[in-house]
């Protein structure tokens, strides 16, 4: 997930504390227009991840297996961005997770 994804997700919060702090109810609904647009990405960003890592354990077995064209530079990098690529997620949750503290910890 990118900065510009987050910063989204915490323009949409001021929004919001602004609107909660104003007492406009119904302008919260719209206010988060995007929401839906957030879950899209975070979807994507989930499924790439599960994908580069559902790759990659491929990649590894077939290594193993001995098949043609399979080398072992190719299984480690392979690997590698699996790796990241959930270490990534799991920032991008420990972020969302601690906004969401923030949030349920404001003053109402």
């Amino acid at each position: 997930m990118s900065q510009v994804a987050i910063n989204q997700v915490l323009a949409q919060m001021r929004v919001l504390e602004s609107a909660a702090k104003s007492g406009e109810v119904s302008s919260v609904g719209d206010a988060t227009g995007g929401g839906s647009e957030f879950g899209k990405v975070l979807a994507e960003s989930i499924g790439k991840a599960s994908d580069t890592m559902t790759q990659a354990g491929d990649m590894r077995d077939a290594f193993q297996r001995g098949d043609e064209g399979v080398e072992l530079p190719q299984v480690m990098v392979a690997l590698q961005e699996a790796s990241i690529s959930f270490q990534a997620m799991t920032q991008v949750r420990n972020k969302l997770l601690s906004a969401y503290q923030d949030i349920m910890n404001m003053p109402v």
